[in-house]
């Protein structure tokens, strides 16, 4: 769609009275969305042992949906224009719902992974609808209270997902984390349309980038694949990450020069002309890819190493879920009465702040040494996604915030998928590193091993037992250093970011412009 096109298309005026329970329902599609591409995560040994496979095979329950969705979401833009974003928003809810159900009634792992596959793919839309509808429903003095009520539901959905995907596999069956969207998704659609099918956009008859969306299909596809399998087989050394390197690398160069060319674009970008656009999705993705790394971190590793439950493991982050709900509608409030960037650059400051407090845990701590970080990363999280949205929205017309919206969660959704592949793998082979040095800075006649090692024997281990809970400890304190040394480093990635902020230019005091620049 061309920028001309594009700002024709008149800007709706705000809902009139009161309209909470439709934000409530926006922010309630979004939440479900969100929370969909966490809650199955530490549901997985579950599903495969039920399903009779290894956890392996279980993983592409999470690849499936995340593949599909990574490669919907940039068709927001065109679908919105051609059938409406009110429309594509209500059906996308409901056939999200629909999926959900049939995950829910899966028998068998192709037949779960498939289901999954139709629910990131219909679910694209979701995220960038909520989005743009919210804006659109209120006057331009509440846009920043709009975003701040989108940030609220997806900074806290991926915290709840590993917390209540866990208390539903450990206290009932695990179909239930896909059927508890069947009442909340029927009703989310139910309020939306009723209250928003009177302010249906203006629509279009535009022909489909059929090349550009076969090209993005191909190396998306490939793109998350790799990501998402390189970790279990060794990254380059096995020939299916090269190949899918490969397709991944080449189709991407194919896809930007054939849309530099294209008259309707899949994606159009022709956004990245807006400086603040462009500098503000940097920021945005590598904030979000720092956070989403210690989202699945963390967890991980009480889980694996500290003898932590998947519910005990969310519980130390839910804190911090909650003191974002409390202070974004205050951010909201606020945030257009002075330059958001001072919002944004505090957001990065203060998650800093978190990681050089993560940067210090020891294995002994208590719940509350554990959770302190996170309520500080809690204050961040009320500023980040209303700052960083408002400034990357500034400039862009109404009619192309749907489009701006899918391609800055396109990329925030492929930033978190190198995050969790980057992160984990880091972990591993830094877990890898401190062990082999923790190992030569010892040796078997080493007084303090043996004396370790007869209190084991004493306690009636046999020498092999003794020598197994040795390593077990070495191994624990390893991945410890391993995790410690990844927070700290985002501890200064965080620092930096902060200035990158800066580049852009201070918004014009709304959500977004109504003009283009």
């Amino acid at each position: 769609m061309s920028a001309a096109a594009a700002s024709a298309a008149p800007a709706m005026p705000p809902v009139k009275g009161s309209h909470a329970l439709v934000a409530t329902a926006l922010a309630v599609g979004t939440f479900m969305q969100v929370l969909d591409t966490t809650i199955a995560n530490v549901s997985i040994p579950t599903i495969s042992g039920n399903l009779g496979v290894a956890n392996d095979q279980g993983t592409w329950v999470i690849t499936s949906f995340a593949v599909a969705n990574g490669i919907s979401v940039p068709l927001t833009g065109w679908l919105m224009q051609r059938f409406g974003v009110v429309r594509v928003f209500v059906l996308s809810v409901l056939a999200f719902t629909i999926a959900s159900f049939l995950c829910g009634i899966a028998w068998s792992l192709p037949s779960l992974i498939l289901f999954r596959v139709l629910q990131g793919a219909v679910s694209g839309p979701m995220i960038p609808g909520s989005q743009a509808l919210l804006i659109s429903i209120f006057p331009p003095h509440k846009k920043g209270m709009a975003l701040a009520i989108w940030s609220m539901t997806t900074l806290v959905a991926p915290i709840c997902g590993p917390l209540l995907g866990g208390h539903i596999s450990d206290n009932y069956s695990w179909p239930w984390i896909f059927l508890i969207n069947v009442p909340v998704g029927l009703f989310c659609a139910a309020i939306c349309w009723s209250g928003l099918k009177g302010r249906e956009t203006p629509t279009r008859k535009i022909p489909i980038d059929g090349i550009g969306l076969s090209l993005l299909v191909v190396w998306v596809g490939a793109l998350q694949i790799m990501l998402d399998t390189g970790k279990d087989a060794d990254w380059f050394s096995s020939p299916a990450i090269v190949v899918e390197a490969i397709v991944a690398g080449v189709g991407f160069i194919a896809f930007m020069i054939w849309e530099l060319g294209e008259k309707n674009p899949i994606i159009d970008l022709s956004l990245f002309r807006n400086r603040n656009f462009s500098f503000g999705v940097l920021a945005f993705c590598i904030g979000y890819a720092l956070f989403f790394g210690s989202v699945v971190l963390q967890p991980l590793w009480m889980q694996t190493w500290l003898g932590y439950t998947a519910t005990w493991a969310g519980l130390v982050a839910a804190p911090s879920g909650m003191v974002a709900v409390l202070l974004s509608p205050l951010v909201g409030k606020n945030i257009g009465r002075f330059d958001p960037r001072w919002f944004a650059t505090a957001s990065f400051i203060v998650f800093g702040i978190s990681y050089f407090m993560r940067s210090n845990y020891t294995a002994d701590a208590s719940y509350v040494t554990y959770m302190l970080p996170l309520l500080v990363q809690g204050i961040g999280m009320s500023m980040f996604f209303v700052a960083m949205l408002t400034i990357l929205l500034d400039g862009v017309p109404d009619a192309r915030v749907p489009a701006a919206s899918g391609l800055s969660n396109f990329l925030r959704i492929t930033a978190g998928s190198f995050s969790t592949s980057i992160t984990t793998t880091f972990w591993d082979r830094h877990a890898a590193l401190h062990q082999s040095r923790l190992a030569e800075a010892t040796s078997v006649y080493d007084p303090r091993l043996q004396q370790s090692l007869g209190g084991l024997r004493d306690l009636g281990l046999n020498p092999t037992q003794a020598l197994g809970a040795i390593t077990r400890t070495m191994s624990s304190q390893a991945y410890l250093m391993s995790a410690l040394d990844f927070f700290w480093i985002c501890g200064w990635i965080s620092f930096s970011v902060a200035g990158i902020v800066w580049l852009t230019r201070r918004p014009r005091g709304a959500a977004h412009a109504v003009a283009a620049d």
